[in-house]
């Protein structure tokens, strides 16, 4: 029988007017957003609807804004979802997740990814830390150019996101990060290419940031999940409360593991991923990653009214 996984966006798939037609057509979303300003104490619904666009995209908004329009789908169209057998989110998509399956409350989560936010943002001060995209590269040849620039500049540049196949993410020092892009052209690499963010997430730079977050996680209710949860830090199905927030810990300065996510996913025979949220990134790494492996799979994104249709 197939199964059904839903996957939750991260960073980087906000947009100014995200969530505003589904606020509109279902009071179940417009509540979530009520919820959410209640419990941030500013208007986080303004922001996400009108801008300005800077402002949003500040880490410390960014993450609040996506939980809450993930929370949002789930929530007005919970009754139409096929029933999950797993879920995963990539990096802050795990939070929402979490709340999804109900094993952290929306109000816990909101608050405490505007915390995150605000964590990994003052970890390193900008302009010290960046991160990159390799494109084409196999894992070896990103961690031979990494290891290289290490040793080049004597600073710190690590693999941090594994998207997919051949889609490799890098952070560090910047310096660090500039050296690995050259090794890596030399060595054949299709595209290179520095990211429009402000801090080195998902590298050792993020210990501050880890060490920060630490208590607050320590200090929240976990529940069971009403199905497992794959995590990024291990590419895991955890259903352990403590699990779950120790996942979530060791998530700040560690690798997005989400080629190894989708593997897991793959080879436990989902065939059904419904991406709730912001973007439509998730969906296609799936249909990339379930295609290199000649197999075929559903992979639909949700994320306002007229994508619905694609419920059938």
């Amino acid at each position: 029988m197939s199964k059904v996984a839903w996957l939750f966006p991260g960073q980087g798939s906000q947009a100014v007017g995200m969530g505003v037609a589904l606020a509109e057509a279902e009071p179940t979303a417009r509540a979530v957003l009520q919820e959410a300003d209640a419990a941030l104490g500013f208007p986080l619904s303004k922001l996400m609807a009108v801008g300005p666009e800077e402002t949003l995209k500040l880490t410390e908004h960014t993450q609040p804004a996506i939980l809450t329009h993930s929370t949002m789908v789930v929530r007005a169209w919970a009754h139409r979802l096929p029933k999950p057998d797993f879920a995963a989110g990539h990096s802050l998509g795990e939070y929402s997740a979490l709340v999804a399956l109900g094993a952290l409350s929306f109000e816990d989560a909101v608050r405490t990814v505007r915390e995150r936010g605000r964590a990994m943002q003052e970890a390193v001060p900008v302009g010290v830390g960046a991160m990159a995209a390799l494109l084409g590269m196999s894992l070896a040849e990103v961690k031979a150019s990494c290891d290289e620039a290490a040793r080049l500049t004597g600073k710190i540049v690590v693999p941090a996101n594994f998207n997919g196949p051949g889609q490799i993410v890098i952070a560090g020092h910047a310096e660090a990060v500039d050296a690995a892009l050259e090794a890596a052209k030399a060595r054949g690499g299709r595209k290179a290419l520095k990211l429009p963010v402000s801090a080195p997430f998902h590298s050792p730079l993020m210990e501050p940031a880890k060490a920060r977050m630490e208590p607050i996680l320590r200090g929240l209710a976990f529940m069971e999940p009403m199905c497992p949860l794959v995590n990024n830090v291990d590419a895991a199905a955890v259903s352990d409360p403590d699990a779950l927030r120790d996942g979530l810990v060791r998530q700040i300065p560690g690798a997005v593991r989400w080629q190894a996510t989708l593997e897991l996913l793959l080879s436990q025979g989902v065939t059904t991923f419904v991406e709730l949220g912001p973007g439509k990134v998730l969906a296609g790494l799936v249909k990339r990653q379930a295609r290199d492996r000649g197999m075929d799979v559903s992979a639909i994104s949700l994320g306002a009214p007229g994508d619905l249709a694609q419920l059938g």
